[in-house]
């Protein structure tokens, strides 16, 4: 997930491109702060780069935004269009995630879910823990990756807790090394 305030001064894309170069198998842009124009403008550049590599590129929320660069899905918040709404949008080949907070939460229409935060992080609070990401996993009728706080160290955890996976962002985007950090993830999730 990118956020461009969390890569200590560095180019976005770079840091993805540094990422992707390493394995990254997708990433979702996120920075909800832009406005349109300079969110095309970056989902553009992270287009090519996801492109280049075989990646896939989510897109948060913006639909338009999604279909403008050929994206290969969407991600959709609690306060975004219902799934089942942004797949008549979006269309059948096209993914669609969805982020929930509590098991049972994932709604028709979806392709898979993020359930978080499972760790405290410096911008949420209210951990929920590897048991009640268990719990979601249970519920759920899809594929559940595990959101907030996951680190390379964490991992096993929440693979142990029948997540299929997690969405980072500090975990990669801050490190020093972000291909390193990424092997190192992607070898914890494996």
């Amino acid at each position: 997930m990118t956020d461009r305030g969390g890569t200590a001064g560095r180019d976005l894309v770079a840091v993805v491109a540094a990422a992707l170069d390493a394995g990254l198998p997708a990433v979702q842009l996120r920075d909800k702060d832009l406005p349109g124009r300079p969110l095309l403008a970056l989902a553009e550049r992270l287009r090519e780069a996801t492109s280049r590599r075989g990646a896939l590129l989510l897109v948060n929320d913006r639909i338009d935004v999604a279909l403008a660069v050929g994206a290969d899905g969407v991600h959709l918040g609690g306060g975004s269009l219902p799934a089942e709404a942004a797949r008549r949008l979006v269309g059948r080949a096209a993914l669609i995630g969805v982020s929930t907070h509590a098991p049972g939460e994932a709604p028709a229409g979806a392709d898979f879910a993020f359930f978080g935060p499972v760790y405290e992080t410096p911008s949420k609070g209210g951990a929920q823990g590897e048991a009640r990401l268990a719990e979601a996993v249970r519920a759920a009728a899809l594929p559940v990756l595990a959101i907030g706080g996951v680190t390379a160290a964490r991992a096993p955890a929440v693979r142990a807790a029948g997540a299929a996976g997690a969405a980072v962002i500090r975990a990669i985007l801050a490190a020093a090394d972000p291909a390193a950090a990424t092997r190192d993830l992607l070898a914890a999730l494996a």
